[in-house]
Formats: C-alpha cells, sequence, structure tokens
C-alpha cells in the first residue's frame, strides 16, 4: 500500500569519546523516539468526498498542535479512491507536510475500501506501536462480516479505531459503530458545515495516540466534549 519513510540518515560529524557516550546518546535516541505518537490518518477519497477532504486537510494542523507539548506525533495518510486505489504515504511530523501531501491528492469515484484500510493497520501495528487509527468517511459498501474480523485482530493489538462519520447513512454508522466496539475505540458523528466539530474529535484521537486514555481523561476533565465523547465509548 506504500513504502515508509527512510530512516534518518546519522548525524554527521559526530564525535564518540567512547562506549559510555555511545550508549547514552543511544539512550536519548530511545527515549525521544518512544515519547512520540503514531497515528494512522485514514480517510475516503471517492467523489462525494471532496468537500470534507479539502476541510480535513484546512483542520488536519490540529492534530499536531494539541500533542506537541506532549512530545509529538507522526501521521501517515492512508486513503482510497478510484477502482482498487488504495495508498499510503510515509510518516510525516507535522501539519504543513501532511497538508502538502493531501494537496497533491483528488477525489474520484468509486466503492469504499476500508477493508483495506484496516489490514494496513493491522501490518502497521505489527511492524511497530500504532497509537491510533481515526478513519472519516460517509459510506460503507463491502462485507461488514470481513471488516469485523480484521477489526477484532487489530483490537487483539491494542489499536483503537476511531470512527468519524459524515452523515446520515444507516449502513455506515451500524458498519462504523461495530469496528469502533470491536477495536474498543469510539464512534462519532460529524456536519460538513461544523468543522470545528471534527476538529475537536481530531485533536481528541491524536491526543490518545500520544498519551493514552490518561491524557482522555486530562482534556475531559478541562471541558472537551470531544475527549469526553471518546472516553465514554473506549475500552
Amino acid at each position: 500500500m506504500g513504502e515508509h519513510s527512510p530512516k534518518p540518515p546519522a548525524a554527521q560529524g559526530s564525535v564518540q569519546s567512547g562506549p559510555i557516550d555511545a550508549f547514552l546518546d543511544k539512550a536519548k535516541n530511545v527515549a525521544a523516539s518512544a515519547s512520540r505518537g503514531r497515528l494512522i490518518f485514514a480517510l475516503d477519497a471517492t467523489m462525494s468526498r471532496q468537500p470534507t477532504w479539502d476541510m480535513a486537510q484546512s483542520i488536519q494542523g490540529e492534530m499536531f498542535r494539541t500533542t506537541a507539548a506532549q512530545g509529538g506525533l507522526d501521521v501517515q495518510l492512508v486513503y482510497f479512491r478510484g477502482f482498487g486505489e488504495c495508498r499510503a504515504s510515509r510518516f510525516v511530523s507535522g501539519g504543513e507536510g501532511l497538508g502538502a501531501l493531501m494537496s497533491r491528492i483528488a477525489c474520484r469515484g468509486g466503492r469504499t475500501q476500508i477493508g483495506k484500510i484496516l489490514r494496513h493497520a493491522l501490518d502497521e501495528s505489527r511492524a511497530g506501536r500504532v497509537g491510533a487509527l481515526v478513519y472519516i468517511g460517509d459510506a460503507m459498501e463491502e462485507r461488514l462480516d470481513a471488516l469485523a474480523a480484521t477489526a477484532g485482530e487489530l483490537g487483539l493489538l491494542g489499536v483503537k479505531a476511531f470512527m468519524f462519520h459524515e452523515g446520515q447513512d444507516s449502513a455506515a454508522q451500524h458498519a462504523y459503530r461495530e469496528i469502533a466496539r470491536l477495536t474498543g475505540g469510539a464512534y462519532a458523528a460529524f456536519d460538513a458545515t461544523a468543522p470545528g466539530r471534527l476538529a475537536a474529535l481530531l485533536a481528541a484521537a491524536a491526543a490518545y495516540a500520544v498519551g493514552g486514555r490518561r491524557e482522555l481523561e486530562r482534556r475531559a476533565e478541562e471541558g472537551g466534549d470531544a475527549a469526553r465523547l471518546l472516553l465514554s465509548q473506549i475500552g
């Protein structure tokens, strides 16, 4: 579904004075890496989704802003569109980078490929820790039994799916709620005419990806409605 970003090259010109310094440098790098969250940001990019795609592009930076004080967030964009096209980007560490990726993608007609999204998240979580999966969509045109089986596997690995649903489609609502339940995640509906609602949901999900349940609890105590909604559902 796409290639992972390459590992950054070693710093040039650094001087190691001995094995103890080498060990301390390695420990520092590991600690810095561990403090960052990793989130898969998945969207339906079929033709009906263009207005919401544009809205998501304009507000996605909130995920990075809300987690900066916790250690930061790396986000991978995954989308499907057209006839069987489903792609994943590298992980990016800032809203500007993710926005640039999204700006190059136009929505195209096609059917949903939620199963591919879930299987990709499963593969990523087996390769390395994934704090959460966020999915934004408005439809579901696949076999729910197959989606549920993969969602159950994600749940066993501890990857919660936050399913954000635009519109009133009852089949999509049922499927999204079931995927959220099986992963121990959460479902929330939003209206494309109210971007603030989606921005708050993305911020809350990102906060969970970095800081876990404790961070959601803190945000809920501070009056965050989106955090409170997600917290009321997660397992």
